[in-house]
């Protein structure tokens, strides 16, 4: 009997890198993150969170001043390896959080969403699913293989989303990192390209007008996802 080796992938090509460019849905926009344009912005709504607690699981902030997170973003707007983009609501024209394709490795078709930052403005909405949607169609449609979700073991809200999402759970990574002189269990997430399909024809109900009323969700994600997979 033949050694199984793995499923060949005949018709593989490795993907290129993402570019910087914008990403457009109708609840929210995805723009390269560029500090003229998005600090003030995302200053402010990040300062309406009093007690900081969108910094909690990241391993920078918060700062003490705007000058301070100008800083941070120059050397995150930089970076040739994290893609950042400011989510931009499509109404209102401002920019309320910000997310990063992170752990780009073209060479095995792998991508992970990393960096999720959404302010008070951001936080539960219809527009902060889009982001994330916006982002997994998008490296599949570049073809990548595998969409990544990591985070704290105690980030018990990050984990919900993670699942709420479509993502699967695959394990936990044991003291993996130190963030600010604290212990980090990372526990890892994913979609695959097979599971896409499905899960994209899950998010664009969800994300139709038709599901929605005065802002109010008729049925939830988990509902259409549970119908298609």
């Amino acid at each position: 009997m033949e050694k199984d080796l793995g499923t060949p992938l005949p018709n593989w090509k490795i993907p290129c890198r993402p570019k910087k460019e914008f990403i457009t849905g109708n609840y929210c926009q995805l723009e390269p993150l560029n500090v003229a344009q998005h600090a003030n912005d995302l200053w402010h709504a990040y300062t309406g969170d009093n007690k900081a607690h969108i910094w909690d699981y990241l391993p920078y902030g918060p700062f003490n001043n705007c000058s301070e997170f100008e800083d941070f973003l120059k050397t995150r707007a930089q970076s040739n390896e994290d893609i950042f983009y400011a989510i931009v609501l499509c109404e209102s024209q401002q920019a309320v959080g910000h997310i990063a394709y992170s752990r780009i490795q073209p060479n095995a078709g792998s991508i992970e969403i990393a960096h999720v930052c959404f302010s008070p403005l951001l936080q539960k909405t219809t527009a902060a699913t889009q982001a994330i949607y916006l982002l997994i169609d998008h490296c599949f449609s570049l073809g990548y293989r595998r969409c990544e979700w990591k985070c704290n073991s105690l980030n018990q809200a990050s984990k919900n989303a993670a699942q709420r999402l479509g993502f699967t759970y695959e394990g936990r990574f044991r003291q993996a990192v130190v963030v600010k002189g604290r212990n980090r269990d990372t526990d890892w997430y994913s979609i695959i390209d097979g599971e896409w399909p499905a899960l994209k024809t899950a998010f664009q109900q969800w994300l139709d007008p038709s599901n929605f009323k005065e802002l109010q969700q008729k049925k939830n994600l988990s509902f259409f996802i549970r119908q298609l997979t």
